[in-house]
């Protein structure tokens, strides 16, 4: 395990050492990388294609984030890292053979740490005045993904930036009446997408195709190249034997990690000649063939297969704990991380002020007074009570909720929600409810001194009436 470690870390390190050559503009991307297939300052036609699309729109997204200052600019900046990552995987893609599948994992994984670190950027960012426009980017960059889907990548992007849109529709409401420089930003960030959907179409159609030329791809083999100080030529036929291992600041143990190192290296290399090490396993020894085995359950450990837990795993990476949150900022109310809490009351409430509810589980909320807003995000077998709500209330990725209105509310939007239950008052039963992939939601209706359960439609059936589609709820609602 500790020497799979290394390598994972000098991997990293040389792919980092990739994206800083390739960061400049497209010039000097050709001037730096030399001849590739023959050609001075020569790339695959599609990574051409793919700087293009970096000094166009990736730029002028980056250029209005800039504008914009503060958490946009720096989450931009993750965005630009991640879009250059790809771009390195992609010219790896133009000069090598398609790699194993284990392999490929590994040489994903620069792209996937940066996604990753953009969604985490959000999450640590709640309370951020331009929370909209960290969630219209956290949302959608998992469309960088598309390197690995197939046969048709491009509707994979289409979906991601509707995920987007839905944050950024937020971002004009508030924004295009008073601030025009947010409008250019959702527009250069949507467009960064679309050409991303058009160049797929012409270049990726059915997704990624690898070189057929070169040496297949590897963790080892792409290491060498990088740690050579060049770009990514192709790799002469043989591959050459990986460079000397680097030197570590620290002394200490520095003859025993460059000792592991080699043996690990010289096992890598060693091709076909590897599986000679295996030993052979009797039909007494396999699980299938040998009913003693099956009925000892889970105790009976694989012959070959090491059971050393990773350090990625769960048991040994915690839940991050988050203290419960109940305040007012500025003019939003955050309701955040409350466990078991059936108390939980805000009465000192003004018309102009918002309310956000965040991962808040087996809890009660109730809101007295009128309020502008109440969002309820990623939350589970939560209950709310408001009187009076001027604008909308809306339900985003919780599970289990139910909500009580005493009074009025014009709009309840429910999103990527599964189990909504909203109990109506006289005086709200004019509310329009607007729901998208969601389920098992119901409207109870206030008949006769009790509540009347009515089942909002989850499948619909569409026609052609001869001039115009005409759908319909196609299950009966009673």
């Amino acid at each position: 395990m500790a020497e799979t470690q290394v390598l994972m870390e000098r991997l990293e390190k040389a792919v980092i050492r990739l994206e800083s050559l390739f960061s400049d503009s497209h010039r000097s991307i050709g001037m730096e990388c030399g001849a590739v297939n023959g050609v001075n300052g020569g790339v695959a036609p599609y990574v051409e294609a793919f700087d293009r699309l970096l000094n166009g729109s990736v730029a002028e997204f980056l250029r209005n984030s800039k504008i914009l200052e503060g958490d946009v600019k720096i989450h931009a900046e993750m965005v630009r890292a991640a879009f250059q990552a790809q771009r390195a995987f992609l010219l790896l893609v133009s000069q090598y053979q398609e790699p194993q599948e284990s392999e490929m994992a590994v040489l994903l994984k620069p792209i996937s740490d940066k996604i990753q670190e953009i969604q985490t950027f959000r999450e640590r960012n709640r309370g951020s005045k331009m929370f909209n426009h960290l969630s219209a980017v956290s949302e959608s960059i998992p469309a960088l993904g598309w390197i690995t889907v197939s046969p048709k990548p491009g509707p994979y992007v289409k979906e991601m930036n509707d995920a987007a849109t839905f944050y950024t529709n937020r971002v004009l409401k508030d924004y295009k009446n008073s601030d025009l420089r947010h409008v250019d930003w959702v527009k250069s960030y949507l467009n960064i997408w679309t050409e991303l959907q058009a160049y797929i179409k012409e270049h990726h159609t059915t997704g990624l195709t690898w070189s057929k030329t070169g040496p297949t791809a590897s963790t080892a083999s792409v290491l060498s190249t990088l740690t050579s100080g060049q770009c990514l030529p192709p790799p002469p036929p043989p591959p050459l034997p990986p460079g000397p291992p680097p030197v570590f600041d620290t002394e200490s143990g520095k003859d025993e990690a460059t000792t592991s190192r080699s043996a690990l290296f010289a096992q890598l290399n060693q091709g076909e000649a590897i599986t000679k090490g295996l030993r052979h396993v009797s039909d007494d020894q396999k699980t299938h063939k040998n009913p003693n085995l099956r009925a000892q359950g889970p105790s009976v450990r694989s012959p070959t297969k090491s059971h050393t837990p990773s350090p990625t795993s769960p048991k040994n990476s915690p839940q991050q704990i988050h203290s419960p949150l109940l305040e007012l900022e500025g003019k939003k109310w955050r309701v955040e991380y409350q466990e078991d809490k059936n108390d939980l009351v805000i009465t000192d409430t003004e018309l102009k002020q918002v309310a956000y509810i965040f991962k808040c589980n087996k809890s009660t909320l109730q809101m007295k007074g009128k309020i502008n807003s109440i969002t309820i995000d990623n939350c589970r077998k939560f209950g709310l009570v408001f009187d009076n709500v001027v604008g909308i209330v809306e339900v985003i990725n919780s599970r289990d909720i139910q909500i009580q209105v005493m009074g009025k509310v014009p709009t309840i939007s429910i999103n990527k929600t599964e189990g909504c239950h909203i109990y109506l008052s006289e005086d709200s039963l004019d509310c329009e409810i607007v729901s998208a992939k969601s389920s098992e939601m119901n409207i109870l209706i206030p008949l006769n001194g009790d509540y009347k359960e009515f089942p909002v439609p989850e499948q619909f059936k569409t026609a052609w009436d001869g001039s115009k589609l005409v759908t319909e709820p196609a299950e009966i609602v009673g």
